[in-house]
Order: structure tokens, then sequence, then C-alpha cells
């Protein structure tokens, strides 16, 4: 399995620097100021670390004040290393099976398996590890930010 470390909010400042309140790459501002997002228009990008979950910004900027939600979408074998954050972050599973470990020890063979609309509260401060193993995972976070990821050190 591919591991790797958080080194800000999966990234998301470089995800974020693209991205407003409304992404742009969604369709426009509707009437009244609605906003529709369908699966087929939202615009991935890589992992600036080089390796995990493509990332998505939907609304808000995950490294500002405020609130934010992001898409990731982990390939088979994309597993985080244990890390937190700061503030707690609600995870509503999209698609495929995510799998989501408590605790500082990284044991991809013992994480829960969590389907198609399942949910996870990740607490503020508490480390946690998380990915796909042999499909493709796409999770929705929700937050309020700043919201950096903090690498668990030994």
């Amino acid at each position: 399995m591919n591991r790797y470390r958080w080194t800000s909010l999966l990234g998301a400042a470089v995800v974020a620097a693209s991205a407003a309140s409304v992404p742009s790459s969604f369709a426009a501002v509707g009437d009244k100021g609605f906003v529709i997002v369908v699966p087929n228009e939202i615009v991935y990008e890589k992992n600036p670390a080089g390796s995990g979950p493509d990332l998505a910004v939907i609304a808000g900027d995950p490294t500002k004040a405020g609130f934010y939600i992001i898409r990731a979408r982990f390939a088979p074998g994309v597993m985080s290393m244990p890390h937190s954050h700061p503030g707690e972050r609600h995870v509503t599973v999209i698609s495929g099976t995510w799998w989501a470990g408590k605790g500082s020890t990284f044991d991809p063979n013992n994480p829960t398996p969590l389907g198609p609309g399942s949910n996870m509260l990740h607490p503020a401060g508490e480390v946690h590890f998380d990915g796909a193993k042999d499909v493709e995972a796409i999770v929705e976070i929700k937050g309020m930010g700043p919201a950096p990821s903090i690498p668990f050190a030994r």
C-alpha cells in the first residue's frame, strides 16, 4: 500500500489556491445564488505530497477560518499514515469502501470498512488513519478551518 504523510489538510493549500467559495470548475452560480454541483463537474487535483488522495474543494477554503467541504478520492491501495486535525471533521462516504483506523499505530489490516452513506466523526486532536484497499473510495469532509493535518510523530 502507498503510504504518505499529510503536510497540510490533504494538501488542500494547493487545491484551495485554485478555488474560491465556489470552485471555478463548477457551473456558474444560478438564480438567487443557488449553486448545483454534480459529480461529473468535480475537478480533482493530484495531492501535492506526491501520493495520497486526489482532492477537490467543494465549498469554502480549508486553509482559512470558516466552514469548508472537500472531497478526497482515494485510489485503491492509498492509505494515510496516522495524523490528527485541530478541529473536528465529519466524513461521509460517497462511493466505494473507505477504511477508517483509529489510534497512532498504523495497521492497514485492522481499520473499519465504511460503505456509501456511512458517516464518521473525527474528534478534534484524535489520531487516525484512513484510505482505500481494493476499490476506489470517495469521501466528503466537512469542518471548520483552518484545518491542517498534523502527522503523528513517535
